[in-house]
């Protein structure tokens, strides 16, 4: 077995995995350092080395999940970007798309949120082409130099173009950007629509472009001071970047397309459930991932993770979910998700008389007030502590302070509420369940699945003493929480496949691929995938897939290739499309044929219609993934974390008053232990609380799972 490093970054704690030539892990939860993140992550790296024994240069893989991206955007710290599109569309991204949601609804002084880009950055030129890619009006040569020369006096950090239909045709937006990167620096970046994400809607694609070159710049010095501190701590492995569909990137694909990564950190954690529940046998999973900041839930079925094509950056909407119109919308393939911002360090606090919980984090500076790093305004950990879910005795690299969770409750929340400290607490944690209850109906009720027949895994330090109650609401009657669940993001990068995603708008009636006496037939559809497999392919040599080799050195090897094809199908005259996996083999019209019929199938599961008219395809995706080879099984008994010198019993509070109950360290449990509850099993990095009315049974992977009695 190979050296591999995993970490994940968040907005409290940063996680570090380390599978050892053995097949040995050893885990490490440290502070994240919100103004250098590289400082934290490093000092976990440090940390786990030492843990293990293992020196830096034995390390061949480095996978790395961070939320820089979204942060950047949510935060609106990107680069200083210049955007083109066609003479007629400047004012497209002002305009966008806006829906008013929650209370914005009755805001009769409501102001659109400001542009991605202003006008005084955006510019328009003289072309036009046709839907199919005909050139209408060519491209004002003269006029694209004249805006090279305004872009150029501007000074900007990245240019961004996107012109209307360049999906179909490129010519006019690689022949602009070509004008305009002769009078910029070297070092700034032009990035076009047609290599970004070429699909039709001219919207989504220019906001997926300009996200793309907003971040880029700020991804890639990330990653430059990254690679050069691993460098110097004696790391000389590629760097894989988790990318948003559950896949990792070559650093260098990441830096030059890091809208990509935008969710990059809950994708890991989706994909270790999968990994979890596979092994397990169990095929469709619910996986529930609770960190400091935000809680996220995802679906898992049939052992696979559902993959969305379009989803919203910072948007808002009800009860986990996000409403197109809120945020910028982004066209690149990403695990689906609901998330709510209700996290561990969500913070407390009295609105006219109503509690509210978060969405304001204390995150990792100053972090909860029981850490004792300053802060002093309650949040959900203060809550769980003075309940008496989690050890006050250690948690990660601190000692929690009770008296000091019970005095920031006490002052914030229960004086202005009239009510006791403790009263005040189990308050704070029924709402954060009910908020975090949102995110698992999003991706399970509202889209008419029944959450009944999955079982929930529990992933992140917080997601352990909250999972149970969530499962009872939703009458889920079996939980899972895998080994070394506080890390579980972390845990999940040891399994993501080197992957890379490539589409294509493919506008045709399917009439005209099936029928034998029809044009253009499966010929275009087969060339198409064909190039855009090469394509993949290409993106992912960038970086050298090195293996262990001789005496430590590593070689370049050819790796395994998986190569997926996909088309996206809807009934003509409608927008939207399901999309659908062609099948392996040779593109035919019989291939083809299934593909509808799949279609047909999905729409009547989802819609509850059956409908036999006419469909056309839209998009020809492919994706091609060089599998991660034979990482650490996903085995407590391998797991090398300090022994949780957890008491006899503790103080707990459940129904309404406080009940001694039984703790124990889930290290010291040997497969096959049955506890009924009320019980707490702890993990150095989490508590699970198991209430009455369940029963907790180790399994022999060392992961406790939990069955409604």
């Amino acid at each position: 077995m190979s050296v591999t490093l995993a970490s994940d970054v968040g907005g409290t704690f940063t996680d570090v995995v380390l599978t050892d030539a053995g097949g040995r892990i050893h885990v490490v939860k440290t502070l994240t350092t919100p103004d250098d993140p590289t400082v934290g992550l490093l000092r976990g790296i440090s940390q786990v080395l030492e843990l293990a024994g293992v020196s830096p240069g034995s390390v061949q893989r480095f996978v790395h999940a961070t939320t820089l991206a979204t942060n950047v955007i949510l935060e609106r710290r990107g680069v200083t970007v210049a955007f083109v599109t066609t003479q007629g569309f400047r004012s497209m991204l002002a305009l966008g798309r806006q829906a008013r949601v929650e209370e914005e609804r009755f805001d009769l002084a409501f102001s659109p949120s400001e542009p991605p880009v202003p006008l005084t950055h955006t510019f328009q030129v003289p072309e036009r082409l046709s839907a199919s890619g005909e050139v209408l009006v060519p491209l004002d040569e003269d006029a694209a130099a004249e805006i090279a020369d305004r872009i150029a006096a501007l000074d900007v950090a990245s240019v961004a173009i996107s012109l209307l239909h360049s999906y179909a045709n490129p010519a006019h937006e690689q022949r602009l950007a070509s004008i305009i990167a002769a009078r910029l620096p070297e070092d700034v970046p032009v990035v076009v629509s047609s290599d970004v994400w070429p699909e039709l809607g001219e919207y989504e694609r220019s906001t997926t472009t300009l996200m793309s070159a907003y971040v880029g710049p700020v991804m890639a010095s990330y990653l430059h001071r990254l690679g050069a501190k691993l460098t110097a701590l004696g790391i000389t492995a590629p760097v894989h970047v988790m990318e948003s569909a559950g896949g990792v990137l070559p650093a260098a694909l990441a830096a030059s397309r890091a809208v990509y990564t935008i969710e990059s950190g809950p994708a890991a954690g989706v994909i270790a459930a999968a990994a979890h529940g596979v092994a397990r046998g169990f095929a469709d999973l619910i996986s529930f991932d609770m960190g400091g900041t935000t809680a996220k839930a995802g679906l898992v079925r049939e052992g696979r993770p559902g993959i969305t094509h379009e989803f919203q950056v910072g948007g808002k909407g009800s009860f986990g979910g996000r409403r197109a119109g809120t945020g910028i919308p982004i066209k690149v393939p990403a695990i689906d998700l609901a998330e709510v911002g209700s996290g561990g360090g969500s913070i407390a606090w009295v609105d006219a008389g109503t509690l509210r919980v978060g969405p304001l984090s204390a995150a990792a500076d100053p972090g909860p007030a029981c850490y004792g790093r300053g802060g002093v305004r309650p949040t959900v950990t203060d809550a769980n502590l003075v309940l008496g879910y989690l050890d006050p005795g250690g948690f990660a690299e601190f000692g929690l302070s009770a008296d000091a969770a019970r005095a920031a409750i006490s002052e914030y929340v229960a004086q202005p509420l009239g009510v006791s400290v403790v009263e005040a607490a189990a308050a704070i944690h029924d709402i954060a369940n009910a908020q975090m209850s949102a995110a698992i109906h999003v991706v399970t009720v509202r889209r008419g699945i029944d959450p009944r027949g999955f079982t929930l895994v529990a992933l992140g330090g917080a997601a352990p003493t909250h999972v149970a109650r969530l499962a009872e609401r939703f009458g889920i009657g079996r939980v899972l929480m895998p080994p070394y669940c506080g890390v579980g993001s972390a845990a999940g990068l040891l399994h993501a496949d080197l992957a890379i995603e490539r589409a294509r708008t493919f506008l045709a009636p399917a009439a005209t691929i099936t029928s034998a006496s029809s044009s253009p037939g499966p010929a275009a559809l087969s060339e198409i995938c064909a190039d855009l497999e090469t394509s993949a392919r290409t993106d992912l040599s960038v970086d050298s897939w090195r293996v262990p080799h001789q005496e430590g050195s590593q070689v370049r090897e050819t790796p395994r290739v998986n190569v997926v094809r996909s088309i996206g199908i809807r009934y003509i005259g409608q927008a939207h499309a399901f999309t659908v996996e062609l099948g392996s083999g040779p593109v035919t019209r019989e291939t083809v044929t299934l593909a509808v019929e799949e279609f047909y199938k999905r729409y009547r599961e989802s819609y509850g219609i059956d409908l036999r008219d006419p469909v056309e395809l839209t998009t020809v995706r492919v994706r091609v993934t060089i599998p991660a080879g034979n990482p650490a099984d996903l085995d407590a008994s391998n797991v090398s974390t300090p022994l949780d010198r957890s008491p006899a019993s503790r103080s707990v509070w459940l129904d309404g008053e406080f009940v001694e109950v039984p703790v124990v360290a889930r290290e010291e449990c040997a497969a096959g232990t049955e506890l009924a509850g009320p019980y707490i099993i702890t993990e150095p990095s989490c508590s699970l609380l198991v209430p009455a009315g369940w029963r907790a049974t180790v399994d022999a992977r060392g992961g406790v799972l939990l069955e409604a009695s």
